[in-house]
């Protein structure tokens, strides 16, 4: 007899990937993750048992998780994942990351409220790591000679110190299969027409919406677009037009915009012609089908590793304006030139304000954030012959043999490993260092942030800076900046603003990276830190002038405040950090010492 159902095997493809060893093994790599980052924030404090053991017992006792691990510079916990066992009473019990948060909540400070959430982004997060072990496995060497997308897309971690950092809650399984990076599949964007009575469009000095719009959609399908308007007896020269997420648009904008949309304040156009790849950030898009056109940056309302990805219209129109500012400063500063470092300007923002829902939030609400974007430079058109890209986060990446992606470009490389290190060094850390010390400027560059221009034997040859305008800040509050890009400017004390070099460079990347050269005898961890040092003397030796300014900012102090991401997203996992006053939030737990204090 018929049950009336239907087996339906697209619903089991979906999951396909949920298999119990690939469950496993993403768990035993997330427990390892987050016993090595609770223990570097001090959440936890392993017990030794000698020889390079340590235990770690639950809130109540009655679990024990025993490893082996190497303690290394900035308190680094070099975990052997194969090494790591659970056990309550004689019983061995399977890793299982969820169970290991559940064992220490009051460890962690989780609250009621957050708890739940959290819980979530970690089954997430393990979710999308079961995914990229069930894909066809690429080795770190051949992952290290593969093109720019290929790499964004082939990268099996994401933020290395978050512990839950593939939340990306609000997607489906079918919208994962969809949007996630590691997908790679290829999307094509929603376009609106926005009535300009509500919406607010800024570019750079070079660029205006007419040439922005030809360049980007062409005439062709940009006259198919005003057609859609003038059927409706609209006239098109009182829109905007406007690409947006598919999932925002089918999610949010259609339902919690449905008003604009049936008075016709919006109206939507269809699909773009162009094939997009969504970036590690989620919400920021490659072009695929035309490489020289722009990044495309959308509002997607996914809480993703602490925060709502919407994007704010009023924080939209100042974009341009900041990076027209600072492509300015790095042009006529001749240190930052002699570095090579560019920015990918983002040259054009767009933004919808809803008057009611402004009417009922504060500027830190998400119904402020549903629908705008952003278009950002593409790297593509600034290659020399010869020269590849990849994102700087990949050289934090092993493939599921534990070999790493930078000990194959070293490997690949003529150059021996300290050389090829400070070539990447002089490229990415010495335009930061000038900018803090000439410029008080800091930026956000974690590796998501960051690409690197290689040549063809996979030696770095410049830095690109991106995500420009929500990210940087002068700390300096009486800085003399123009009207438009004050935003920026932010009070951080004196003795906080050396963490823009100290947390997110040497901590938060160059911490890791010199992990993985460590542990695979590429070069051992006091060389690394020994060359870094270099870079910065080299670095103080070019700038004579400046020696006032290191004076009062020790690079080279023996310690600095440890601060700590995941105490952050465990506090408060939707709203970690008001970006218009980031220095409040931190959280800092002692001192790590300073592995730069020795070559002082």
């Amino acid at each position: 007899m018929s049950t009336g159902t239907t087996d339906h095997p697209a619903i089991r493809d979906t999951v396909a990937h949920l298999r119990p060893d690939a469950w496993a093994a993403a768990n035993r790599a997330l427990v390892r993750k987050a016993l090595a980052e609770f223990a570097h924030e001090k959440l936890l404090c392993p017990a030794p048992e000698g020889e390079g053991r340590y235990t770690v017992r639950s809130d109540d006792g009655t679990v024990a998780y025993r490893f082996s691990a190497r303690r290394m510079a900035l308190d680094h916990w070099q975990i052997d994942p194969h090494s790591i066992t659970r056990h309550q009473g004689e019983a061995e019990l399977a890793l299982d990351a969820a169970d290991l948060i559940l064992e220490l909540r009051g460890s962690l400070g989780l609250s009621d409220e957050v708890l739940p959430v959290y819980l979530e982004e970690i089954n997430s997060t393990l979710s999308s790591a079961a995914y990229k072990l069930s894909r066809a496995h690429v080795s770190a060497a051949e992952l290290s000679r593969a093109g720019f997308q290929a790499v964004e897309s082939g990268m099996t971690e994401g933020h290395p110190g978050f512990v839950a950092n593939n939340g990306r809650i609000g997607f489906d399984i079918e919208e994962f299969h969809q949007y996630a990076p590691e997908a790679a599949s290829p999307v094509r964007l929603i376009w609106l027409a926005a009535h300009r009575d509500r919406t607010v469009f800024t570019s750079c000095s070079d660029i205006d919406y007419d040439t922005l719009i030809e360049q980007e959609l062409g005439g062709a399908q940009r006259g198919r677009f005003e057609a859609v308007l003038t059927d409706l007896g609209l006239n098109p020269a009182h829109y905007f037009f406007f690409p947006v997420h598919p999932w925002q648009w089918t999610n949010r904008i259609s339902i919690t915009f449905a008003g604009e949309v049936a008075t016709r304040r919006l109206v939507p156009l269809g699909q773009g012609e162009d094939a997009y790849l969504p970036q590690q950030s989620i919400r920021t898009f490659f072009n695929t089908d035309r490489s020289e056109r722009r990044y495309v940056k959308t509002a997607i309302s996914v809480l993703n590793m602490g925060f709502m990805r919407g994007l704010s219209a009023a924080y939209m129109e100042a974009t341009p304006a900041i990076n027209d500012w600072l492509a300015d400063l790095i042009a006529g500063d001749p240190v930052l030139r002699g570095t090579g470092l560019t920015i990918l300007r983002e040259q054009a923002a767009i933004g919808y304000r809803h008057p009611q829902y402004e009417a009922a939030t504060d500027r830190f609400s998400p119904y402020r954030k549903m629908l705008a974007a952003l278009w950002r430079e593409s790297p593509i058109p600034a290659l020399a012959p010869g020269e590849r890209l990849a994102t700087m986060a990949s050289l934090l990446h092993t493939d599921r043999e534990g070999k790493s992606l930078a000990v194959s470009l070293i490997a690949a490389s003529p150059l021996p490993p300290e050389v090829w290190l400070r070539r990447y060094l002089d490229a990415y850390l010495t335009p930061l260092l000038h900018s803090f010390y000439a410029h008080d400027l800091a930026f956000m560059p974690h590796g998501e942030n960051v690409i690197l221009v290689l040549d063809e034997n996979g030696t770095v040859v410049r830095a690109v800076f991106k995500d420009i305008a929500e990210e940087i800040v002068i700390m300096d509050p009486e800085a003399d900046l123009p009207e438009t890009v004050r935003r920026i400017r932010a009070e951080i004390p004196d003795d906080m603003r050396l963490l823009s070099i100290f947390t997110d460079v040497f901590d938060n990347f160059l911490r890791y990276l010199s992990a993985l050269l460590d542990e695979a005898r590429t070069l051992g961890e006091d060389d690394f830190w020994r060359t870094v040092a270099e870079c910065v003397h080299d670095y103080r030796k070019a700038v004579p002038h400046l020696a006032e300014r290191f004076e009062r900012f020790d690079i080279f102090a023996a310690a600095f405040p440890r601060s700590c991401l995941n105490r952050l997203q465990l506090r408060n996992n939707r709203q970690m950090v008001d970006l218009a006053d980031p220095s409040a939030a931190l959280q800092l737990i002692g001192e790590l010492d300073n592995p730069l204090a020795p070559y002082a």
